[in-house]
Protein backbone atom coordinates (compact mmCIF):
# COMPACT_ATOMS: atom_id res chain seq x y z
CA UNK A 1 0.00 0.00 0.00
CA UNK A 2 0.82 3.38 -1.08
CA UNK A 3 1.57 5.62 1.66
CA UNK A 4 2.61 9.58 1.67
CA UNK A 5 5.28 11.64 3.79
CA UNK A 6 4.39 14.67 5.27
CA UNK A 7 6.18 17.37 7.16
CA UNK A 8 5.36 15.47 10.39
CA UNK A 9 5.86 12.53 9.33
CA UNK A 10 9.57 10.41 9.36
CA UNK A 11 11.12 9.71 5.94
CA UNK A 12 10.92 6.18 6.29
CA UNK A 13 10.67 3.78 9.70
CA UNK A 14 14.21 2.25 10.22
CA UNK A 15 14.17 0.03 7.03
CA UNK A 16 16.43 2.15 5.51
CA UNK A 17 20.37 1.33 5.18
CA UNK A 18 20.54 -2.90 5.06
CA UNK A 19 18.02 -2.60 1.92
CA UNK A 20 19.50 0.65 0.62
CA UNK A 21 22.65 -1.26 -0.60
CA UNK A 22 21.31 -4.25 -1.70
CA UNK A 23 19.62 -2.67 -4.25
CA UNK A 24 22.13 -0.33 -5.25
CA UNK A 25 24.48 -1.41 -8.55
CA UNK A 26 27.74 -1.73 -7.96
CA UNK A 27 28.34 0.30 -10.70
CA UNK A 28 26.44 2.97 -9.18
CA UNK A 29 28.70 2.83 -6.24
CA UNK A 30 31.63 3.12 -7.86
CA UNK A 31 30.85 5.87 -9.86
CA UNK A 32 30.20 7.37 -6.75
CA UNK A 33 34.29 7.51 -5.23
CA UNK A 34 36.16 10.74 -5.30
CA UNK A 35 36.63 13.11 -7.89
CA UNK A 36 40.19 13.13 -9.64
CA UNK A 37 41.36 16.11 -8.25
CA UNK A 38 40.75 19.00 -11.34
CA UNK A 39 38.41 19.84 -13.92
CA UNK A 40 39.11 18.88 -17.40
CA UNK A 41 38.24 21.02 -20.32
CA UNK A 42 34.84 18.92 -20.82
CA UNK A 43 33.86 19.46 -17.11
CA UNK A 44 34.58 23.35 -17.52
CA UNK A 45 32.68 23.13 -20.84
CA UNK A 46 29.59 21.55 -18.73
CA UNK A 47 29.90 23.70 -16.02
CA UNK A 48 29.18 26.82 -18.03
CA UNK A 49 26.66 24.95 -20.37
CA UNK A 50 24.48 24.32 -16.94
CA UNK A 51 25.50 27.66 -15.19
CA UNK A 52 22.20 29.42 -15.95
CA UNK A 53 20.76 27.25 -13.07
CA UNK A 54 22.89 29.18 -10.51
CA UNK A 55 21.01 32.51 -11.16
CA UNK A 56 17.08 31.51 -11.63
CA UNK A 57 16.77 33.44 -8.51
CA UNK A 58 17.80 36.53 -9.96
CA UNK A 59 14.31 36.67 -12.12
CA UNK A 60 10.97 36.62 -11.88
CA UNK A 61 10.44 34.28 -14.45
CA UNK A 62 13.39 32.09 -12.78
CA UNK A 63 11.70 31.95 -10.34
CA UNK A 64 8.76 31.59 -11.11
CA UNK A 65 10.36 28.43 -13.14
CA UNK A 66 11.94 27.21 -9.60
CA UNK A 67 8.37 26.86 -8.37
CA UNK A 68 6.65 25.25 -10.94
CA UNK A 69 9.67 23.03 -11.26
CA UNK A 70 8.79 22.17 -7.78
CA UNK A 71 5.00 21.76 -8.15
CA UNK A 72 5.09 19.51 -11.25
CA UNK A 73 7.98 17.19 -9.67
CA UNK A 74 5.53 16.73 -6.30
CA UNK A 75 2.58 16.37 -8.87
CA UNK A 76 4.48 13.71 -11.39
CA UNK A 77 5.82 11.46 -8.38
CA UNK A 78 2.75 11.44 -6.40
CA UNK A 79 0.89 10.59 -9.46
CA UNK A 80 -1.15 13.98 -9.39
CA UNK A 81 -0.62 14.82 -12.54
CA UNK A 82 -1.32 12.67 -15.73
CA UNK A 83 1.19 11.93 -17.97
CA UNK A 84 0.68 10.15 -21.22
CA UNK A 85 3.37 7.12 -20.40
CA UNK A 86 3.89 3.46 -21.74
CA UNK A 87 2.14 1.70 -19.21
CA UNK A 88 -0.41 2.51 -16.43
CA UNK A 89 1.16 4.50 -13.52
CA UNK A 90 1.57 2.04 -10.75
CA UNK A 91 3.21 -0.42 -13.09
CA UNK A 92 5.53 2.86 -14.53
CA UNK A 93 6.40 3.11 -10.39
CA UNK A 94 7.32 -0.49 -10.54
CA UNK A 95 10.15 0.19 -13.64
CA UNK A 96 11.46 3.23 -11.68
CA UNK A 97 12.29 0.76 -8.67
CA UNK A 98 14.55 -1.49 -11.43
CA UNK A 99 15.69 1.52 -13.48
CA UNK A 100 17.09 2.78 -10.44
CA UNK A 101 19.78 -0.13 -10.68
CA UNK A 102 22.94 0.80 -13.47
CA UNK A 103 23.76 -2.17 -15.78
CA UNK A 104 26.33 -0.13 -17.18
CA UNK A 105 26.53 -1.77 -20.86
CA UNK A 106 22.71 -0.99 -21.47
CA UNK A 107 21.45 -4.53 -20.41
CA UNK A 108 18.64 -2.61 -18.73
CA UNK A 109 18.08 -0.07 -21.77
CA UNK A 110 18.03 -2.58 -24.37
CA UNK A 111 14.04 -3.22 -24.25
CA UNK A 112 14.12 0.33 -26.50
CA UNK A 113 15.29 -1.97 -29.21
CA UNK A 114 11.92 -4.43 -29.09
CA UNK A 115 11.06 -8.04 -27.97
CA UNK A 116 13.12 -9.21 -30.78
CA UNK A 117 16.32 -7.41 -30.86
CA UNK A 118 16.29 -6.33 -26.62
CA UNK A 119 16.47 -10.29 -26.32
CA UNK A 120 19.47 -10.28 -28.80
CA UNK A 121 21.51 -8.27 -27.71
CA UNK A 122 21.15 -9.48 -23.54
CA UNK A 123 22.22 -13.04 -25.27
CA UNK A 124 24.75 -12.06 -27.71
CA UNK A 125 26.42 -9.08 -26.56
CA UNK A 126 25.77 -8.77 -23.15
CA UNK A 127 26.85 -11.72 -20.38
CA UNK A 128 23.32 -12.61 -19.12
CA UNK A 129 23.28 -12.77 -14.77
CA UNK A 130 21.18 -15.13 -13.37
CA UNK A 131 17.65 -13.81 -12.35
CA UNK A 132 17.14 -12.70 -8.40
CA UNK A 133 21.15 -12.57 -8.27
CA UNK A 134 22.78 -10.40 -5.48
CA UNK A 135 22.71 -6.75 -6.67
CA UNK A 136 25.63 -5.72 -4.51
CA UNK A 137 27.90 -8.30 -6.74
CA UNK A 138 25.74 -8.19 -9.92
CA UNK A 139 28.01 -7.18 -12.30
CA UNK A 140 27.62 -6.96 -15.96
CA UNK A 141 29.88 -7.20 -19.25
CA UNK A 142 29.86 -6.96 -22.71
CA UNK A 143 31.19 -9.88 -24.82
CA UNK A 144 31.56 -7.38 -27.87
CA UNK A 145 34.58 -5.75 -27.25
CA UNK A 146 34.14 -3.50 -29.92
CA UNK A 147 31.02 -2.52 -28.20
CA UNK A 148 32.38 -2.64 -24.42
CA UNK A 149 34.95 0.04 -25.75
CA UNK A 150 32.80 1.92 -26.89
CA UNK A 151 30.48 2.25 -24.24
CA UNK A 152 32.63 2.81 -21.51
CA UNK A 153 34.59 5.44 -22.89
CA UNK A 154 31.24 7.27 -23.63
CA UNK A 155 29.62 6.40 -19.92
CA UNK A 156 33.24 7.56 -18.45
CA UNK A 157 32.81 10.98 -20.54
CA UNK A 158 29.34 12.34 -19.51
CA UNK A 159 29.72 10.76 -15.94
CA UNK A 160 33.19 12.64 -15.38
CA UNK A 161 30.81 16.08 -16.72
CA UNK A 162 27.45 15.36 -14.61
CA UNK A 163 29.64 14.53 -11.38
CA UNK A 164 31.62 17.19 -11.68
CA UNK A 165 28.51 19.84 -12.21
CA UNK A 166 27.11 18.07 -8.85
CA UNK A 167 29.20 19.39 -6.48
CA UNK A 168 30.00 22.61 -8.35
CA UNK A 169 26.56 23.45 -7.66
CA UNK A 170 25.71 22.23 -4.82
CA UNK A 171 28.77 23.86 -3.12
CA UNK A 172 32.02 24.61 -5.78
CA UNK A 173 33.93 21.95 -4.73
CA UNK A 174 35.26 18.55 -6.80
CA UNK A 175 34.12 16.58 -4.51
CA UNK A 176 32.14 17.70 -1.85
CA UNK A 177 35.59 19.03 0.01
CA UNK A 178 37.86 19.92 -2.33
CA UNK A 179 37.47 24.24 -3.71
CA UNK A 180 37.46 24.25 -7.33
CA UNK A 181 39.59 26.76 -9.29
CA UNK A 182 39.46 30.42 -9.18
CA UNK A 183 38.89 30.10 -13.11
CA UNK A 184 35.91 27.70 -12.25
CA UNK A 185 34.19 29.94 -9.72
CA UNK A 186 34.39 32.68 -12.07
CA UNK A 187 31.96 31.31 -13.81
CA UNK A 188 28.94 31.84 -11.27
CA UNK A 189 30.53 35.35 -10.72
CA UNK A 190 29.85 36.25 -14.02
CA UNK A 191 26.31 35.70 -13.33
CA UNK A 192 25.96 36.55 -10.26
CA UNK A 193 24.85 32.65 -9.67
CA UNK A 194 24.48 31.07 -6.34
CA UNK A 195 25.37 27.15 -5.13
CA UNK A 196 22.60 25.33 -3.54
CA UNK A 197 19.87 26.84 -5.69
CA UNK A 198 17.55 24.06 -4.54
CA UNK A 199 18.43 24.47 -0.90
CA UNK A 200 17.56 27.74 -1.15
CA UNK A 201 14.39 27.72 -2.90
CA UNK A 202 13.08 24.48 -1.36
CA UNK A 203 13.91 24.15 2.17
CA UNK A 204 14.62 20.54 3.59
CA UNK A 205 11.82 18.76 5.50
CA UNK A 206 12.32 19.20 9.55
CA UNK A 207 12.44 14.86 8.86
CA UNK A 208 15.32 15.36 6.12
CA UNK A 209 18.30 14.50 8.26
CA UNK A 210 21.81 15.33 6.33
CA UNK A 211 19.28 16.94 3.44
CA UNK A 212 21.28 20.17 3.48
CA UNK A 213 24.86 18.48 3.19
CA UNK A 214 27.20 17.43 0.79
CA UNK A 215 28.32 14.97 2.89
CA UNK A 216 31.89 16.54 3.33
CA UNK A 217 31.74 18.51 6.45
CA UNK A 218 29.47 20.17 8.45
CA UNK A 219 27.64 23.12 7.23
CA UNK A 220 28.70 22.48 3.33
CA UNK A 221 25.41 23.26 1.44
CA UNK A 222 23.80 20.70 -0.86
CA UNK A 223 21.04 20.93 -3.65
CA UNK A 224 18.59 18.59 -1.72
CA UNK A 225 16.47 16.01 -3.45
CA UNK A 226 12.53 15.73 -4.02
CA UNK A 227 12.36 13.29 -1.42
CA UNK A 228 13.93 15.90 0.97
CA UNK A 229 11.94 18.56 0.03
CA UNK A 230 8.19 17.55 -1.36
CA UNK A 231 5.90 18.06 1.26
CA UNK A 232 3.76 15.08 -0.01
CA UNK A 233 6.43 12.47 -0.96
CA UNK A 234 4.62 9.09 -1.78
CA UNK A 235 6.34 5.97 -0.67
CA UNK A 236 5.78 2.86 -2.14
CA UNK A 237 6.24 -0.44 -2.26
CA UNK A 238 7.95 -2.86 -4.72
CA UNK A 239 10.60 -5.13 -6.18
CA UNK A 240 14.46 -3.60 -7.63
CA UNK A 241 15.94 -4.51 -10.33
CA UNK A 242 16.81 -8.16 -8.22
CA UNK A 243 13.68 -9.20 -7.22
CA UNK A 244 14.31 -8.19 -3.70
CA UNK A 245 11.41 -6.19 -2.20
CA UNK A 246 11.71 -2.81 -1.25
CA UNK A 247 10.40 0.68 -0.95
CA UNK A 248 10.96 3.73 -3.13
CA UNK A 249 12.46 5.30 0.09
CA UNK A 250 14.60 2.67 0.99
CA UNK A 251 16.17 2.71 -2.51
CA UNK A 252 16.94 6.12 -2.32
CA UNK A 253 18.69 6.35 0.69
CA UNK A 254 22.13 5.89 -0.73
CA UNK A 255 21.42 9.52 -2.03
CA UNK A 256 20.56 11.33 0.39
CA UNK A 257 24.33 13.31 0.75
CA UNK A 258 24.32 13.67 -3.53
CA UNK A 259 23.45 16.99 -5.01
CA UNK A 260 20.59 16.86 -6.85
CA UNK A 261 21.57 18.50 -10.26
CA UNK A 262 22.13 17.03 -12.99
CA UNK A 263 20.54 13.56 -12.84
CA UNK A 264 23.22 11.81 -13.12
CA UNK A 265 21.52 8.61 -13.91
CA UNK A 266 19.42 10.34 -16.64
CA UNK A 267 22.90 11.57 -18.49
CA UNK A 268 23.59 7.40 -18.06
CA UNK A 269 20.34 6.58 -19.54
CA UNK A 270 20.47 8.83 -22.26
CA UNK A 271 23.66 8.49 -23.69
CA UNK A 272 23.67 4.56 -23.41
CA UNK A 273 20.28 4.53 -25.07
CA UNK A 274 21.36 6.76 -27.79
CA UNK A 275 24.31 5.14 -28.57
CA UNK A 276 21.92 1.85 -29.29
CA UNK A 277 20.14 4.37 -31.70
CA UNK A 278 23.12 5.37 -33.63
CA UNK A 279 24.24 1.56 -33.20
CA UNK A 280 20.74 0.15 -34.31
CA UNK A 281 18.86 3.21 -36.44
CA UNK A 282 15.93 1.14 -37.14
CA UNK A 283 15.38 1.23 -33.42
CA UNK A 284 16.41 5.08 -33.26
CA UNK A 285 12.99 6.59 -32.21
CA UNK A 286 12.20 3.87 -29.72
CA UNK A 287 15.66 4.29 -27.75
CA UNK A 288 15.16 7.76 -27.36
CA UNK A 289 11.79 6.93 -25.88
CA UNK A 290 13.56 4.46 -24.00
CA UNK A 291 15.77 7.40 -22.66
CA UNK A 292 13.08 9.57 -22.05
CA UNK A 293 11.08 7.16 -20.42
CA UNK A 294 14.28 6.45 -17.70
CA UNK A 295 14.87 9.69 -17.22
CA UNK A 296 11.26 10.58 -15.79
CA UNK A 297 11.51 7.16 -13.76
CA UNK A 298 13.78 9.77 -11.86
CA UNK A 299 10.82 11.42 -10.89
CA UNK A 300 8.40 9.11 -10.15
CA UNK A 301 10.76 7.80 -8.03
CA UNK A 302 11.44 10.77 -5.90
CA UNK A 303 14.95 11.14 -6.86
CA UNK A 304 15.20 14.30 -8.97
CA UNK A 305 13.55 17.41 -10.20
CA UNK A 306 11.97 17.89 -13.43
CA UNK A 307 14.91 20.52 -13.97
CA UNK A 308 17.30 17.45 -13.06
CA UNK A 309 16.10 15.46 -15.90
CA UNK A 310 15.91 18.17 -18.80
CA UNK A 311 19.40 18.98 -17.49
CA UNK A 312 20.86 15.26 -17.51
CA UNK A 313 19.39 14.84 -20.92
CA UNK A 314 20.90 17.96 -22.16
CA UNK A 315 24.06 17.37 -20.83
CA UNK A 316 24.13 13.58 -22.08
CA UNK A 317 23.65 14.99 -26.09
CA UNK A 318 25.67 17.52 -25.94
CA UNK A 319 28.99 15.54 -24.76
CA UNK A 320 27.79 12.93 -27.43
CA UNK A 321 27.99 14.97 -30.35
CA UNK A 322 31.21 16.56 -29.10
CA UNK A 323 32.63 12.60 -29.26
CA UNK A 324 30.86 12.24 -32.75
CA UNK A 325 32.53 15.62 -33.48
CA UNK A 326 35.92 13.91 -32.30
CA UNK A 327 36.07 17.46 -30.34
CA UNK A 328 39.89 18.23 -28.71
CA UNK A 329 39.23 17.23 -25.16
CA UNK A 330 36.94 14.72 -25.53
CA UNK A 331 38.49 11.75 -27.62
CA UNK A 332 41.96 11.00 -27.18
CA UNK A 333 42.29 11.54 -23.46
CA UNK A 334 40.88 9.41 -20.43
CA UNK A 335 37.98 11.35 -19.03
CA UNK A 336 38.40 12.59 -15.76
CA UNK A 337 36.60 10.47 -13.47
CA UNK A 338 37.38 9.58 -9.86
CA UNK A 339 36.17 5.89 -10.66
CA UNK A 340 39.26 3.41 -11.37
CA UNK A 341 40.08 4.07 -14.89
CA UNK A 342 43.23 2.03 -15.30
CA UNK A 343 41.74 -0.20 -17.56
CA UNK A 344 39.67 2.47 -19.68
CA UNK A 345 41.17 2.77 -23.29
CA UNK A 346 41.11 6.65 -24.62
CA UNK A 347 39.56 6.40 -28.18
CA UNK A 348 41.14 8.85 -30.97
CA UNK A 349 38.26 8.76 -33.56
CA UNK A 350 35.21 8.03 -31.57
CA UNK A 351 32.95 7.70 -35.28
CA UNK A 352 35.51 5.00 -36.54
CA UNK A 353 34.90 2.89 -33.21
CA UNK A 354 31.52 3.36 -33.28
CA UNK A 355 31.50 1.80 -37.07
CA UNK A 356 33.33 -0.96 -35.54
CA UNK A 357 30.93 -1.46 -32.78
CA UNK A 358 27.75 -1.30 -34.97
CA UNK A 359 29.70 -3.81 -37.33
CA UNK A 360 30.20 -6.11 -34.47
CA UNK A 361 26.55 -5.47 -32.74
CA UNK A 362 24.80 -6.14 -35.83
CA UNK A 363 26.32 -9.58 -36.72
CA UNK A 364 25.49 -10.33 -33.04
CA UNK A 365 22.15 -9.45 -33.22
CA UNK A 366 21.35 -10.46 -37.16
CA UNK A 367 22.19 -14.43 -35.06
CA UNK A 368 20.40 -13.97 -31.96
CA UNK A 369 16.93 -12.60 -33.59
CA UNK A 370 17.87 -14.92 -36.98
CA UNK A 371 16.95 -12.42 -39.04
CA UNK A 372 17.56 -9.06 -41.06
CA UNK A 373 17.86 -6.04 -38.56
CA UNK A 374 15.19 -4.48 -39.94
CA UNK A 375 12.69 -7.17 -40.20
CA UNK A 376 13.63 -8.34 -36.32
CA UNK A 377 13.33 -4.43 -35.29
CA UNK A 378 9.60 -4.64 -36.70
CA UNK A 379 8.72 -7.92 -34.67
CA UNK A 380 8.11 -5.86 -31.40
CA UNK A 381 5.14 -6.58 -28.82
CA UNK A 382 6.90 -4.39 -26.13
CA UNK A 383 5.65 -1.30 -24.43
CA UNK A 384 7.58 0.51 -27.20
CA UNK A 385 5.39 -0.84 -29.86
CA UNK A 386 2.98 2.28 -30.08
CA UNK A 387 4.53 5.06 -32.35
CA UNK A 388 1.69 7.29 -30.80
CA UNK A 389 2.19 6.43 -27.30
CA UNK A 390 6.44 6.90 -27.79
CA UNK A 391 6.19 10.30 -29.69
CA UNK A 392 3.43 11.20 -26.46
CA UNK A 393 5.80 10.74 -24.21
CA UNK A 394 8.77 12.03 -25.44
CA UNK A 395 6.81 15.36 -26.08
CA UNK A 396 6.16 15.13 -22.16
CA UNK A 397 9.11 15.22 -21.05
CA UNK A 398 11.31 17.92 -23.65
CA UNK A 399 10.04 20.80 -21.11
CA UNK A 400 7.48 19.40 -18.29
CA UNK A 401 5.96 22.33 -19.23
CA UNK A 402 8.78 25.08 -16.88
CA UNK A 403 8.21 28.35 -17.98
CA UNK A 404 9.78 29.83 -20.42
CA UNK A 405 13.17 32.09 -18.57
CA UNK A 406 14.76 33.64 -21.40
CA UNK A 407 12.04 35.27 -23.61
CA UNK A 408 14.15 36.19 -26.60
CA UNK A 409 14.54 32.64 -27.65
CA UNK A 410 11.07 31.45 -27.10
CA UNK A 411 9.89 32.51 -30.28
CA UNK A 412 10.98 30.73 -33.83
CA UNK A 413 13.87 28.73 -33.82
CA UNK A 414 17.84 28.83 -33.39
CA UNK A 415 20.21 28.28 -36.18
CA UNK A 416 21.68 24.97 -34.74
CA UNK A 417 24.15 24.98 -38.03
CA UNK A 418 25.48 28.53 -36.35
CA UNK A 419 25.55 27.71 -32.61
CA UNK A 420 25.72 23.95 -32.75
CA UNK A 421 27.28 21.93 -35.74
CA UNK A 422 28.71 18.98 -34.11
CA UNK A 423 24.62 18.37 -33.14
CA UNK A 424 24.20 16.89 -36.59
CA UNK A 425 26.42 14.32 -36.19
CA UNK A 426 23.68 12.96 -33.90
CA UNK A 427 21.44 12.13 -36.83
CA UNK A 428 24.15 11.42 -39.80
CA UNK A 429 26.20 8.76 -37.71
CA UNK A 430 22.56 6.78 -37.65
CA UNK A 431 21.56 7.98 -41.48
CA UNK A 432 25.29 8.81 -43.43
CA UNK A 433 23.06 9.30 -45.88
CA UNK A 434 22.85 12.65 -44.71
CA UNK A 435 25.40 15.56 -45.27
CA UNK A 436 26.00 17.09 -41.77
CA UNK A 437 24.28 20.37 -43.10
CA UNK A 438 20.92 18.59 -44.11
CA UNK A 439 20.96 17.11 -40.72
CA UNK A 440 21.68 20.56 -38.89
CA UNK A 441 18.85 21.95 -40.94
CA UNK A 442 16.65 18.62 -39.75
CA UNK A 443 17.66 19.73 -36.30
CA UNK A 444 16.70 23.41 -36.64
CA UNK A 445 12.69 22.80 -37.81
CA UNK A 446 12.55 20.05 -35.56
CA UNK A 447 13.51 22.21 -32.64
CA UNK A 448 11.22 22.23 -29.69
CA UNK A 449 10.18 25.31 -27.34
CA UNK A 450 12.83 28.03 -27.03
CA UNK A 451 13.41 29.89 -24.13
CA UNK A 452 13.90 27.47 -21.41
CA UNK A 453 15.88 27.33 -18.16
CA UNK A 454 18.83 26.30 -20.12
CA UNK A 455 18.42 27.91 -23.53
CA UNK A 456 20.38 31.65 -22.50
CA UNK A 457 21.44 31.62 -26.55
CA UNK A 458 24.47 29.22 -25.96
CA UNK A 459 25.39 26.70 -27.90
CA UNK A 460 24.41 24.01 -24.82
CA UNK A 461 21.17 25.88 -24.32
CA UNK A 462 20.61 24.77 -28.14
CA UNK A 463 20.36 21.06 -26.94
CA UNK A 464 18.08 21.83 -24.39
CA UNK A 465 15.81 22.14 -27.47
CA UNK A 466 16.55 19.20 -29.53
CA UNK A 467 13.69 17.30 -30.29
CA UNK A 468 15.50 14.09 -31.64
CA UNK A 469 12.24 12.13 -32.37
CA UNK A 470 10.72 14.28 -34.86
CA UNK A 471 13.89 14.90 -36.07
CA UNK A 472 14.73 11.10 -36.33
CA UNK A 473 12.11 10.82 -38.56
CA UNK A 474 12.75 13.17 -40.51
CA UNK A 475 16.26 12.50 -41.04
CA UNK A 476 15.01 8.24 -42.07
CA UNK A 477 12.47 9.77 -44.63
CA UNK A 478 14.82 12.55 -46.19
CA UNK A 479 17.91 9.52 -46.35
CA UNK A 480 15.14 7.19 -48.09
CA UNK A 481 14.01 9.64 -50.85
CA UNK A 482 16.88 12.13 -51.54
CA UNK A 483 18.30 15.43 -51.14
CA UNK A 484 14.57 17.33 -50.52
CA UNK A 485 14.83 20.25 -48.12
CA UNK A 486 13.72 19.12 -44.62
CA UNK A 487 9.96 20.24 -43.65
CA UNK A 488 9.12 22.61 -41.43
CA UNK A 489 6.83 21.33 -38.23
Amino acid sequence: MDKTVGPKHALASKRFVMAVFAAMAPAAAALAADAAGVLSAANMNALQGLAPVSALGNTDPGKAALASNFKITGDIQSGAVTQPLLESFLDQRQQALRDDFITTVAYELADGLGSKLGDAYRKEATNNPPSGGDCKTLKFTSILPAVDRLIRFANATSYSDSNASKYFFANETLNGKEPVSVEAKVILTNLNGITNVFGNAYKPRVDSSNADRCGAREGDPCNPRPFQTEPNFTVYHGRNFCDSETTNSDTLEYLKASPALPSGHTTYGYMESLLLALLVPERYQQMVTRAAEYGNDRIVLGAHYAMDVVAGRTLAEYDLAQLLANKAGYVGVKPNVGMKSEDLEAIDDFREALAAARADLTAALKKGCGGEIADCAARDESRFADPAKNSALYEATQTYQLPVVFATNAEGTEDVAKLAPEAGYLLTTAFPNLTLAQANAILTVTEGRGGGFLDNGSAFGVYSRLNLYKAAEQAAALSERGNRSPRAR
